[in-house]
């Protein structure tokens, strides 16, 4: 049952995403999962200064809204991300100044491993989305499809996705998503990347994955 505790924590996490300049005005939106429910930042809202009148609280199953708020016009991504990702209860998109820059550059490099925070939080692989308008169904395959095996994406033209178990992770991905584009887009595109064999091994010593 999502209790007003659980609404003032939303409402709290939305503007620290905006006080990290993750999002201005009305751009990006996010959700939370709790349990059979999804609390969604309302159509039209803020998130920087998220009010309680502007939170949907939403059946995760058939998308029913429950409280008469509307969800933002991007719930479709974020309730298709949390069926698809049993492990994952945070979907954020934001559009974060230098990350929004690379998703409107006409060559988007492949490899943004530039450091060691990327493989290991943003995706040793961050898949690009075709530009689809947004709220539409096509977009909301598109990142669904990228995240059931990714913990972020890249909107052309559009923006950014992360998702996360918690919170924190959700804010982590997405500040060294932002980070990265940064290093790239600061250095005119003349960056280093790690190589595979780095990316396996940061994957088995600071991940514990298991090497095959």
């Amino acid at each position: 049952m999502i209790t007003e505790q659980y609404i003032e924590k939303f409402i709290a996490e939305a503007h620290r995403v905006g006080d990290a300049g993750l999002t201005v005005c009305s751009s990006g939106n996010i959700s939370w999962r709790i349990g059979e429910e999804v609390l969604l930042s309302g159509t039209g809202s803020w998130v920087p200064n998220l009010v309680r009148e502007k939170v949907s609280i939403c059946r995760l199953s058939d998308g029913q809204v429950l409280n008469g708020v509307k969800p933002s016009m991007e719930h479709g991504f974020h309730l298709g991300v949390l069926r698809a990702r049993p492990d994952v209860n945070v979907v954020l998109h934001f559009q974060s100044p230098y990350a929004t820059a690379m998703a409107c550059s006409k060559d988007i490099p492949e490899d943004l491993n530039v450091t060691a925070e990327v493989p290991c939080h943003v995706g040793a692989e961050i898949p690009v989305i075709p530009y689809f308008r947004p709220g539409s169904p096509e977009l909301a395959a598109g990142v669904v499809e990228a995240l059931t095996h990714h913990n972020s994406c890249l909107l052309r033209k559009h923006g950014q996705v992360v998702c996360g178990k918690d919170f924190d992770q959700a804010f982590e991905r997405a500040m060294f998503f932002e980070m990265a584009c940064r290093i790239a887009i600061l250095t005119k595109g003349q960056f280093c990347t790690l190589s595979k064999e780095e990316i396996d091994d940061l994957e088995t010593y600071i991940l514990g994955k298991k090497t095959k």
